[in-house]
């Protein structure tokens, strides 16, 4: 009996320990930074219409899929915002030296929502105390730490009508108007306490509210907001009703637009001849934080880019000239994705970016491929 328990025991630390080692071999080949990922990816979705990409390279079109079509942008819609904030510091309209309260910040701010984007950015403020930031650390915030409850505070300082105006400014014509995208996570609440709805009647409820209705609710409850910000009970409340499929009525929600939408700002804001100097004056701190670092410095002459992601969708604008001149632009938009795909697709588009940037090879192998 006892070595029957003895080798059941073994077997188990056996199990075990193989277990450990394919979990390993798994997590390393998913967290695997592979720019040939992002190659293969976008070969492997010439046909499907929830990929999306456009790439340029001194102003020729490099890489052309599905182009047209508007898949939802997560947080690089905040390239619009950011320019707003830019023309408005530029006339004179608001103050980036203003102080802002961070508690005005923390009435947009949903904890566990943005996977660590607002507390990170404060973390590396070193505030040492202080209660307060400029405005333009909160436009920097929003892009480079991609913090929703900055981007709704800024939605409400420039004015939404007036940042959608930047819409029609850039002639995106397929670009959908921007509303606040941290209000709307509190939508599903409203509705359950509205009618006291179960979790799952509340879902279908939200599954069959018209676009007009959602937008009108997110821009009401921001409102609301300002007036009455929500008590930490409230926020506790609004996270244990977004489960994964609330989620994804959130993420497919958000507003849309197209690769070649947004290879046309990128190349308006590349040139550096559309917008004013006054407006690049306070633009390119936000937007080109990249070259702070001095790696950047040495090679690129301007570069700048956002990013966006949910559980089920990854977009990325990019946009930089290296010291030769050469220009790229860069938008891919992925949305429908598995948890894999998603997670390998977040490692690899940083190296993809850089070996497309300075391989020649590789830019001209790319273009073959994805042409045949």
């Amino acid at each position: 009996m006892k070595k029957w328990v003895w080798l059941t025991g073994g077997l188990l630390v056996c199990t075990g320990f193989v277990i450990g080692i394919v979990f390993w071999k798994i997590q390393k080949e998913v967290k695997k930074d592979d720019p040939e990922y992002i190659v293969q990816f976008m070969k492997e979705n010439k046909g499907n219409k929830n990929v999306s990409v456009a790439i340029q390279y001194n102003r020729l079109s490099w890489v052309e899929q599905h182009t047209k079509e508007p898949l939802p942008l997560a947080s690089t819609v905040k390239i619009i915002v950011a320019i707003a904030y830019a023309q408005q510091a530029a006339d004179g309209h608001i103050n980036p030296q203003q102080q802002v309260r961070l508690r005005e910040l923390e009435t947009f701010y949903i904890p566990k929502t943005d996977g660590g984007a607002h507390e990170a950015w404060l973390a590396q403020l070193n505030l040492n105390g202080k209660g307060s930031v400029p405005l333009s650390e909160v436009a920097k915030g929003m892009i480079t730490y991609s913090s929703n409850a900055n981007t709704d505070y800024l939605m409400h300082v420039l004015g939404l009508q007036n940042i959608n105006e930047v819409l029609t400014q850039l002639d995106v014509k397929g670009h959908e108007l921007l509303y606040p995208i941290a209000s709307a996570l509190y939508i599903p609440i409203q509705l359950r306490d509205e009618k006291s709805l179960t979790k799952k009647e509340t879902l279908a409820a939200l599954k069959d509210m018209g676009m007009a209705e959602y937008r009108e609710r997110a821009l009401a409850i921001h409102e609301n907001w300002l007036e009455k910000p929500l008590t930490k009970e409230e926020k506790a409340q609004a996270i244990k009703i977004l489960n994964l499929d609330v989620q994804r009525v959130w993420s497919d929600r958000l507003i849309k637009a197209s690769t070649s939408d947004y290879i046309s700002i990128l190349e308006k804001l590349n040139s550096k001849n559309y917008f004013t100097e006054d407006v690049h004056k306070y633009l390119d701190p936000v937007m080109e934080q990249l070259m702070q670092n001095p790696r950047n410095q040495g090679w690129l002459t301007h570069a700048g880019q956002k990013g966006g992601s949910t559980a089920f969708v990854l977009t990325l604008a990019a946009y930089a000239e290296d010291k030769e001149g050469n220009q790229t632009e860069i938008a891919f938009f992925a949305n429908d994705l598995k948890t894999m795909e998603q997670i390998k697709l977040s490692t690899s588009m940083n190296s993809f970016q850089l070996k497309f940037l300075t391989d020649e090879k590789f830019r001209v192998r790319l273009q073959r491929e994805l042409s045949e």
